[in-house]
């Protein structure tokens, strides 16, 4: 065995840098680091270095059991389980979530990111009393759900003073972006000092070249292919194998079963292990046959719990000597915790014994698990103990999959229900167990596994039910890949085969099948355009009962696209009233309620729903939801012209997204740089939106993309280009009379505005026909306003006035500062060219003034040029101060201006509240100041805090002793 802190042979670099690590961590920073490289090659050795190294710091260590990888959180627990005491310092969501995902309460299933947040504080705390340092091996043998939380934990670590070091062989996408470290073959010289160090005779050169040549500097093979050779080979040569690698070589009593590792190979085909492993295939084979049977026992328990293994040993009738060859042989230990030499060791014993072997020593371990403190590790026991079906213990593995499930292990549940199915004899029990595993996959994001569960459902007999279930389990699996395509068809479908079994999931996936058609747009594929779909909607069956929200929204949705704009809205306004006045007990609906609510240009319902949305979804820590609350959310708070509210929103998306791996379009900060003027940031965001939207078969993605392009290129003055912008986010409506919700409402104001600056008024005119068509409908002041303003632009005299008059005062009646300020801007531009130079004066400087508040820059600076025109010099705002805030600084302090306290900071920046105070002293002595307090007075523009504090509009002043920032907040519920 390795010994603690004994640098490794040739492993000079990689030491230092583990040296370094561990430096920084008792300094008081945190480091993540992933080790990988192929099997043998080293990584569990530089663990072991680095444990022996940790001098001062508590350490904590976590492996992976291949056995165990279906067991959702084990490795998790490894981690925490010596962690209880400090549970009860974590915020009560965060310990509540942790609890329930290691059985120790019960609730709803966590989100696994509310977890990941739990975990990251567990840890802080753990090293605020001493350095800590995680130690995590063999992660490609975790439970997916481990490895995701503690990569999440890994990529929000800042000053906690933690140490998060992964040894895997490859790194796969949940260790991806985490800084990493491949370890490599030794060097020729390297290797033959190992070789040299286990060898026990002399070695002839051409022997020792063979050897470090197929190798390739591995040094597990280094080590052990030496004790697979006879004296005469070492010493001389003779009856050399042509490859000591090969998986294939001759040995007595038959040829080498292949034990290789999957996926892991060298050129010319030899596996890096096979020699290795060959080396220990012939030491555990010369071991007497009980002592075989014990490391078979201990290689199928995943736990390493000692005390386990000798009572199942007990009942195989293998007494306590039975361990002595196989610690002497080096291949085993049987201390506190059983340990193999090297999980290929592990590996090799399990998967060269037979069948009935296995079993045997399953069931012997399934007997000595207790059934109340672990009944899933036993009913797993159980299953691979089982020689053919068996109801009984498929039923057993269904009540696991149910506990799993309730804790957020996924695919830990989908694991057990795949194997109940296995064991059912009941052809139509077993397809109906293999769909429900299917669909428990699809929700864990195991696409392709789903798939092929739903490929064993559908070979057995399925019910009506069934089939349409199955149905919509396939339409799901293309929603969740290409949100264009065929996902809509097949949501159609799938809700057409419910309607005659179950309405009310007909409706329900009618209605999801018309949020996938909008959201694909002009990327839908054949079947699934907007259009059809809401005909097939139109048709579903009436609910039985009085209609709920959701009936409702399928019925408002389906009239707008198939009847017309107008036709809609008194629909949709029922649904929004409805959950106003309490008929819906569900939150649910708040998710497309707000979208309802904006469609309609009303603006008092969205700022209502989308706050309560947000509030809704932090409070259940629904983080996979959590980027769409914070769109819809900012959403309004740009429009209502607070940015710096919608700004930090947009850093907390950023935050979630990359903790989360969130594929929602950064639609907010597309707005924000479309506002702001920024050309370089918006041309990155535009871009990378396209891509990615078109990807994704997301094509109100692009149409977003467009409209924001739009909008800035009219802040600038750059008609033309703003026209066509608008006009490319106009053109996915294939029918002149079909309404996207919001992205059209938007676009065609700025298709006005640019046509009439180019001189094209035809197609203004045009498009300002279709405005009136919606905005007449809803007739709300928003609505009405924007129709007025459009309209000005295409009037002249007294009409023209009337109508700019009239947008401004409707405009001013509503929450949508941004509008108002254009409002007063065209309406300015319009005077000075009618000449009226005192009156221009007079809208251009409330223009000015709102747009320089609000921090719409290059509005403002076109604002600034129409003053100047009228005779008058505009007084430029003064440069904020400037520091060196760093973005993640200026997050924070943003966040703690606004009140939030450093464990709610935490929260939405997904960081410890020790790292968050470690920032928030930085931003003190950089902007000297002492308290919070005073950071409303000082902090300047900095990445994600704009400098653009709110005004009130110009018709109505803040009370006395209110910052305009504060007024505004009030207005919008920010």
């Amino acid at each position: 065995m390795d010994t603690p802190g004994t640098k490794p042979t040739g492993r000079a670099a990689e030491c230092a840098a583990l040296d370094r690590l561990v430096g920084d961590v008792r300094a008081g920073q945190s480091r993540a680091l992933v080790l990988h490289g192929e099997p043998g090659i080293g990584k569990s050795a530089l663990l072991e270095y680095l444990h022996g190294r940790a001098s001062g710091c508590r350490v904590a260590r976590v492996s992976g059991v291949q056995s165990e990888m279906e067991l959702a959180f084990a490795g998790l627990h490894q981690l925490c389980a010596p962690m209880p005491d400090r549970l009860d310092r974590l915020p009560a969501p965060q310990r509540h979530a942790l609890e329930v995902a290691f059985g120790l309460s019960t609730g709803a299933a966590p989100d696994r990111f509310l977890i990941g947040l739990a975990v990251l504080s567990l840890l802080s705390e753990v090293a605020a009393e001493r350095p800590l340092l995680c130690l995590v091996d063999d992660v490609q043998w975790l439970d997916r759900a481990s490895v995701q939380i503690l990569a999440f934990a890994a990529r929000r670590l800042g000053a906690e003073s933690v140490g998060l070091v992964f040894g895997t062989r490859v790194p796969g996408d949940d260790l991806a972006g985490l800084p990493d470290l491949p370890v490599t073959g030794l060097s020729d010289a390297d290797a033959r000092t190992l070789l040299d160090s286990a060898l026990t005779g002399p070695l002839d050169e051409r022997v020792r070249d063979q050897i470090v040549a197929e190798t390739r500097g591995n040094p597990l093979a280094l080590l052990e292919i030496p004790r697979g050779l006879a004296v005469e080979e070492l010493a001389g040569g003779f009856g050399l194998p042509g490859s000591m690698l090969s998986n294939s070589t001759s040995v007595p009593g038959g040829s080498l079963p292949d034990v290789s590792v999957p996926g892991v190979s060298i050129p010319g085909g030899s596996s890096l292990s096979g020699g290795a492993e060959e080396s220990f295939r012939r030491r555990v084979e010369a071991l007497p046959a009980e002592t075989r049977r014990l490391l078979l026992l201990a290689a199928a328990d995943p736990t390493g719990d000692t005390t386990l293994v000798w009572q199942a040993a007990s009942r195989l009738g293998i007494g306590p000597d039975a361990a002595a060859p196989a610690v002497a042989a080096g291949l085993a230990e049987f201390r506190a915790r059983t340990r193999f030499r090297h999980p290929l060791v592990r590996s090799l014993v399990y998967r060269t014994a037979t069948p009935a072997a296995r079993r045997d020593v399953h069931g012997a371990l399934a007997e000595a698990t207790d059934p109340v403190l672990d009944p899933d590790r036993r009913a797993w026991h159980r299953a691979h103990a089982a020689a053919g079906p068996d109801e009984e213990v498929a039923g057993e593995l269904i009540r696991s999959a149910g506990r799993a499930q309730a804790r957020g292990g996924l695919a830990a549940a989908a694991a057990f229900l795949e194997r109940a199915a296995m064991l059912t004899p009941d052809p139509a029990r077993r397809a109906g167990c293999a769909l429900t595993a299917a669909s428990t996959k699809a929700e864990a994001g195991g696409i392709d596994a789903a798939r092929d569960l739903l490929a064993m459902a559908e070979a057995g007999p399925l019910g009506e039910i069934e089939k349409a279930r199955a149905d919509l389990l396939r339409a799901q699996l293309a929603y969740a890949v290409d949100r264009g395509g065929d996902a809509p068809r097949l949501l159609t479908q799938a809700a057409r085969r419910f309607e005659p079994i179950d309405a009310c999931l007909s409706r329900a996936t009618h209605l999801d099948a018309l949020v996938a058609a909008s959201l694909a747009g002009r990327l839908a594929g054949p079947g699934g355009h907007v259009r059809e779909v809401a005909h097939a909607a139109g048709t579903a069956p009436r609910p039985a009962h009085d209609p709920l929200v959701r009936d409702l929204l399928l019925d408002g949705w389906a009239a707008n696209y198939t009847e017309g704009y107008a036709a809609g809205v008194p629909i949709l306004r029922r649904a929004v009233a409805a959950f106003r006045d309490g008929a819906s007990d569900e939150d649910e609906e708040l998710r497309w309620l707000w979208l309802a609510a904006m469609h309609l240009w009303d603006d008092g319902h969205w700022d209502a729903f989308s706050a309560r949305h947000l509030r809704r979804t932090r409070a259940a820590g629904a983080l996979n939801e959590l980027p769409l609350a914070l769109v819809a959310r900012a959403f309004l708070l740009l429009f209502a012209g607070d940015l710096t509210a919608a700004a930090s929103l947009v850093e907390e998306q950023r935050a979630v997204t990359e903790a989360t791996g969130s594929n929602l379009a950064p639609y907010s900060a597309l707005f924000l740089a479309a506002l702001c003027g920024r050309r370089t940031e918006l041309s990155a965001l535009v871009a990378t939106a396209c891509d990615e939207a078109a990807a994704r078969g997301e094509g109100i993605g692009i149409a977003v993309a467009e409209w924001t392009n739009a909008v800035f290129h009219n802040g600038h003055g750059d008609y033309p280009e703003a026209m066509a912008a608008a006009r490319q986010a106009l053109r996915h409506q294939e029918y002149p009379d079909l309404h996207y919700p919001g992205i059209a409402n938007w676009a065609a104001p700025e298709f006005v505005e640019a046509a009439v600056r180019s001189g094209m008024t035809e197609a203004a005119d045009e498009a300002c026909r279709w405005i009136a068509a919606t905005t007449r409908a809803t007739g709300t002041d928003w609505a009405l306003g924007v129709e007025a303003r459009s309209r000005a632009l295409l009037a002249r005299g007294e009409a023209a006035e009337r109508l700019y008059r009239e947008a401004i005062t409707r405009l001013g009646r509503s929450r949508i500062r941004t509008d108002l300020a254009r409002a007063h801007l065209l309406y300015g531009e319009w005077l000075r060219r009618e000449r009226r130079r005192t009156e221009a004066r007079e809208q251009l400087r409330t223009a000015l003034g709102m747009l320089e508040e609000i921090g719409m820059t290059a509005f403002a600076e076109r604002a600034g040029r129409e003053l100047r025109a009228t005779g008058v010099v505009a007084r430029k705002r003064a440069a904020a101060p400037t520091t060196e805030l760093t973005a993640q600084e200026a997050r924070i302090a943003g966040l703690a201006r606004d009140g939030l306290s450093n464990p709610e900071i935490a929260t939405r920046l997904f960081l410890s509240t020790r790292t968050v105070q470690y920032h928030l002293s930085k931003v003190f002595g950089k902007l000297g100041v002492t308290s919070r307090g005073q950071l409303d007075r000082v902090l300047p523009a900095g990445p994600g805090v704009p400098a653009s504090p709110t005004a009130p509009p110009a018709h109505a002043d803040p009370p006395r002793g209110t910052s305009a920032r504060t007024a505004a907040r009030r207005r919008t519920g920010a």
